[in-house]
């Protein structure tokens, strides 16, 4: 999902809670402690940004949301899954996202990490893939490549051990070359399929992919770096959180994507493969 859909998702819950409580909007924002303007871009779709973290959590507490509802990550209002914690927003200068994911992944070696990625995963992606879509987000190719060998070198390495979740359609949608994929050659497609099909099997099992159906099961892109973060991709910033609560909300979270996957690690590579 990128920013435009988590921000619409964002959007429409903001907009059930306003009719909800019956206020106008100003006395709305005013028991949120925001402006009455900011209260109207927001629900306006103006602006594709969600707002503070602390403007999150006054939301969330003020009408007895969870902040997973509120931002997508469960279709479930209630308490259970709160995420009170400490909360950042990391917005990366131009070109840094790649060394602030590296700092996270170097500071969890040695513990799972656990990965829902927003398409295909960027170790897995293929040269050609990385530059036609460096093209369609103007991008640098150079640095997503090089990137992208950074995060394989690390998923290589002994004490690694990585899980990713992901719906099957994202990638039946890539072989069909729909979506953002629809200027993507079916031979670079196809290329691209055999090679992660290859990474997947030479990583096994320290690299383990779920596959599950999107149809039933719902995720926004996030990564749980071992015990003590979880950083949530929200198109050009990092919703992260650093405190124990919230990285076993996500966990459990994750937990029931892999409970859901209906294609397993040992089977991930054959299916690919059948998909070109």
């Amino acid at each position: 999902m990128d920013k435009r859909d988590l921000s619409a998702l964002f959007r429409e819950r903001l907009a059930r809670l306003v009719e909800r409580s019956g206020q106008t909007q100003s006395a709305f924002a005013a028991g949120v402690h925001v402006d009455r303007s900011a209260l109207s871009q927001l629900l306006s779709g103006a602006t594709v940004r969600l707002p503070r973290a602390e403007t999150l959590l006054a939301i969330a507490e003020r009408h007895g949301v969870s902040l997973d509802w509120l931002l997508g990550l469960s279709h479930d209002e209630g308490l259970a899954g709160e995420l009170i914690a400490s909360m950042e927003i990391e917005e990366p200068e131009e070109g840094a996202d790649e060394t602030l994911l590296a700092r996270w992944h170097a500071e969890a070696a040695g513990t799972k990490i656990r990965y829902v990625p927003a398409r295909i995963p960027d170790l897995l992606r293929s040269e050609a893939v990385i530059a036609y879509e460096a093209s369609r987000q103007n991008r640098d190719a150079g640095h997503e490549r090089e990137a992208a060998r950074e995060r394989l070198d690390y998923s290589r390495r002994p004490e690694t051990d990585m899980e990713v979740a992901m719906p099957r359609q994202t990638l039946e949608t890539f072989a069909a070359g729909g979506g953002v994929w629809s200027g993507l050659p079916q031979a670079a497609r196809a290329a691209q399929l055999a090679h992660m099909a290859a990474l997947i099997d030479d990583l096994y099992p320290t690299f383990r992919l779920f596959l599950f159906d999107g149809r039933a099961r719902f995720s926004v892109p996030y990564t749980v770096f071992g015990p003590k973060r979880v950083a949530l991709y929200v198109g050009d910033m990092y919703l992260v959180l650093n405190a124990v609560e919230p990285v076993r909300t996500f966990t459990r979270h994750f937990d029931g994507l892999i409970r859901a996957a209906i294609i397993h690690p040992h089977e991930a590579a054959g299916w690919v493969r059948r998909l070109s």
